[in-house]
């Protein structure tokens, strides 16, 4: 069975919530409090008058089985070379091994082959083998490895001095602190709330 890639649209809502479910948690203590349809629902109708990034969707006969994000960039900030960025891949478990994921990055390479892009990069699951293995053979080696946290956790572990660009500015270190102090009682308050 053939694999189509397009744009997403409004319609394919339900089934990208559906798939990026496992892959990225819509939603946070700090987000909006939106349930994860309509974060989904914006995100497709912000990108599609984007021309720097795309939400694409995989269809075999008629069915969303897959989805990407592809956003153009560059490679460093000492290369100003493009590059196009491949993330949030996913393929429905039941259509694995079926070209799907081939398709993703096919339209990945073609995009950036019209935007006179050179390099595409992307990001898998450092203990997920399978999609490494799949990128290896495709010949995507590793760069390098990515890892992420939350402001506030980053915050609470790093010295409490104020860093030296808001040093040379009193009013952003009150500002700072002011936010800082802020987190700390919401964090409290919901500790406090979920362990009465």
């Amino acid at each position: 069975m053939p694999v189509h890639v397009r744009d997403a649209v409004g319609g394919d809502t339900a089934r990208l919530t559906r798939l990026w479910a496992d892959l990225v948690p819509l939603r946070c203590p700090e987000s909006s409090g939106e349930d994860p349809k309509t974060v989904v629902r914006k995100a497709v109708l912000r990108h599609a008058t984007d021309d720097q990034a795309r939400i694409l969707v995989a269809e075999m006969d008629g069915a969303v089985v897959g989805c990407a994000y592809l956003r153009l960039g560059v490679v460093s900030p000492l290369d100003d070379s493009g590059v196009v960025h491949l993330s949030h891949v996913q393929v429905d478990p039941a259509f694995g091994r079926q070209g799907v994921g081939s398709a993703l990055v096919e339209a990945a390479v073609t995009w950036a082959e019209l935007r006179g892009v050179g390099f595409v990069m992307t990001a898998a699951p450092a203990g997920d083998r399978g999609p490494n293995r799949f990128l290896a053979r495709l010949g995507m080696a590793q760069m390098a490895v990515l890892r992420g946290g939350t402001v506030a956790t980053l915050r609470g572990r790093l010295p409490h001095a104020p860093a030296a660009a808001t040093r040379q500015n009193p009013r952003a270190v009150r500002s700072l602190e002011q936010v800082v102090a802020v987190r700390r009682s919401q964090r409290r308050a919901r500790t406090q709330r979920v362990t009465s």
